[in-house]
């Protein structure tokens, strides 16, 4: 009897233990009219921390502030009374805390006023269909707050969507909706596939008209990679003063289409022979307005290249399988490049929002003028003129492949000169010196390098380009893009990445399932195996199981690493055994001193071998492209 009391007893303390914590912050917060993201979790956590009542045992304390897990207290050994009222915890009669934030201080260690000053939890509820009432129900009894997505406290306020057809231009086709299951989407997506876009409900207006900016951005090299962005570019503008979409202005396409192709049918389209005036200005002119309202230029084209860069490097190694398939590495071949059409909007806040990349953006400087009903006439555009011309003249000038020849000879040419040169013949060598430039009367170049002069604040997003240069190492095939089941297996012994946990079995299973799910995805069904993307996947579920205890980025990061490691000791072993085939047979560590020199000279904690091989597999592969 004695026993079966104790553990009634008990287990009446640990009941009225649970109901005082529960209850305790519940009453502080309805009190001070509501609960933070933080304060919602944290009594469960601090409860052990609640003081003792006088004349009881202290209890130990089952979890450090802070912990994520909660630790149930051990029962007590000692015997137990009978439990206490609830005011014996700091609370009255009715449940409520004796002195304002009193309760509220004991569950969690937060005083009232600091409730006060934090914001609610917010829910965002526009995802919400059939569980939208209970939601909104369970939100007003949490004294939570329903937004985000909730524009200017109207509930019934929603997104709207742009749609763009797939292989489309000048604005073919494009449209409005505000529901995605809207009848002409589903009968548009039948016939032609294409790209659906939150539009963007808060740009920046210029004499109350919405506007893009269109920027051409050189792609010179891919390895290495060189950005280029052209130091001015056009402003479109909209036809048609700027409302923000509803159901009534959806089909005006001169209010919130800023395509060049479709203003220029509209009444209001204005034709400027200046740059900062009319329906398509240059982008300088727009920067310079904003200046003298005290805007932070200098931020907002720091923000435009990190876009632009960003970008790039999204694109950059799906490019290069494209570009090795057309051009095999080592042979001469044409100095290609890539002029591209970044459309960009800028916010109220003047945050940059990419729209869109054009591989082959206009380059017409020329529009069609009605002289009268159903007759045009191209009449020259200043603006396209001073914007294009200077763009594809100073690509040229960047590409030219006789420009560092015509650079020695003109140095050559200045030594003996400046050898007989005299203060009275100074002028005839000057005209000498401008013969000898063609390029002397132009102006200076408009294309800014951006990449690699700012390579170190982005190379961290670079781990799929440099997983890109593993996938194309292994191809085998010159101008295939898909990689074969022996590649991988090959991919998989040269990183030594196979072990007593990842038997080649089973990379070839994870070949087979990763490869068979890529390709029932892809239109294109003519070569099989394994596409970029599905190696990238097959390479982040490697690092996984590789480095299991560090984070994602890090994982993916040590692989590559680890790889290009191994790959850089056989590339070494292999030179080395050419040399030796060369030198009639000599062992390969019987290297003359001025050869072993440069592997004594190893940045501390690196691996052996590791910085010289790679600096000389680095360097041979520059020399063959």
């Amino acid at each position: 009897m004695q026993r079966g009391s104790s553990e009634r007893e008990l287990a009446a303390r640990w009941e009225a233990e649970a109901v005082a914590v529960a209850e305790a912050p519940a009453a502080a917060a309805a009190e001070q009219g509501g609960v933070d993201s933080g304060a919602a979790g944290e009594p469960e956590r601090k409860a052990p921390e609640e003081q003792p009542r006088e004349g009881a045992p202290a209890q130990p304390r089952a979890a450090e502030e802070g912990d994520a897990r909660v630790v149930p207290r051990p029962p007590p050994t000692l015997p137990l009374a009978k439990p206490q009222p609830a005011r014996a915890r700091g609370l009255c009669p009715h449940r409520k805390p004796r002195s304002k934030g009193r309760g509220c201080r004991r569950s969690s260690g937060r005083s009232a006023d600091e409730y006060c000053s934090q914001r609610p939890v917010t829910v965002d509820s526009s995802k919400a269909r059939t569980s939208l009432d209970a939601l909104k129900i369970s939100i007003r009894q949490l004294k939570w707050k329903e937004v985000r997505m909730v524009k200017d406290g109207d509930p019934s306020w929603k997104p709207t969507f742009i749609v763009k057809p797939d292989s489309g231009c000048q604005g073919d086709g494009i449209y409005l909706i505000k529901d995605p299951s809207d009848i002409r989407l589903a009968g548009t997506l039948q016939s032609r596939p294409a790209v659906v876009q939150e539009y963007i409900c808060k740009p920046l207006l210029i004499d109350k008209l919405k506007f893009d900016i269109r920027l051409y951005v050189l792609l010179k090299s891919l390895d290495p990679l060189e950005i280029y962005i052209a130091k001015d570019g056009l402003s479109r503008f909209c036809t048609e003063p700027y409302q923000e979409p509803n159901p009534k202005n959806l089909h005006h396409i001169f209010m919130h289409l800023t395509n060049y192709s479709l203003n220029i049918h509209s009444g209001n389209f204005v034709h400027s022979d200046s740059t900062s005036t009319g329906s398509k200005r240059t982008f300088s002119s727009i920067l310079c307005r904003l200046s003298s309202k005290g805007v932070d230029i200098k931020k907002v084209w720091s923000d435009i290249i990190s876009l632009v860069i960003k970008t790039v490097i999204a694109l950059t190694p799906e490019l290069k399988v494209f570009y090795q398939s057309d051009i095999p590495a080592g042979r001469p071949g044409p100095t290609c490049f890539q002029i591209l059409g970044f459309d960009i909007l800028l916010m109220k806040n003047l945050k940059p929002i990419l729209l869109e990349v054009n591989a082959n953006p206009s380059m017409r400087i020329e529009h069609e003028q009605e002289l009268s009903p159903g007759v045009f006439e191209n009449v020259p555009s200043l603006v396209d003129e001073e914007v294009k011309v200077a763009v594809i003249r100073d690509t040229l000038r960047l590409m030219d492949p006789l420009k560092n020849k015509r650079e020695n000879q003109s140095q050559q040419l200045k030594q003996p000169l400046a050898a007989k040169e005299d203060p009275s013949d100074s002028e005839p060598a000057n005209t000498s010196d401008s013969n000898c430039n063609p390029e002397a009367h132009l102006p200076s170049i408009c294309l800014k390098q951006v990449f690699p002069k700012y390579a170190k604040q982005f190379n961290y997003l670079r781990l799929v380009d440099r997983m890109a240069n593993l996938f194309i190492r292994f191809l085998g095939i010159k101008g295939t893009m898909k990689l074969g089941p022996t590649g991988f297996r090959t991919f998989i012994r040269n990183c030594k990445l196979s072990s007593s946990s990842l038997s080649m079995a089973a990379v070839d299973i994870l070949y087979i399932d990763i490869t068979r799910r890529w390709n029932s995805m892809t239109l294109d069904q003519r070569d099989s195996g394994m596409c970029l993307q599905a190696f990238v996947e097959a390479f982040f579920y490697l690092a996984q199981r590789k480095f299991k205890m560090l984070p994602l980025h890090e994982q993916v990061a040590s692989l590559i690493d680890l790889c290009e490691y191994h790959l850089s000791l056989l590339d070494e072993k292999r030179l080395v055994c050419s040399r030796s085939g060369t030198s009639g047979g000599r062992p390969p560590d019987s290297g003359t001193p001025q050869e072993a020199a440069p592997s004594a000279q190893l940045a501390e904690g690196n691996p052996p071998s590791c910085t010289n091989s790679a600096h000389k597999f680095s360097h041979s592969r520059h020399t063959l492209s």
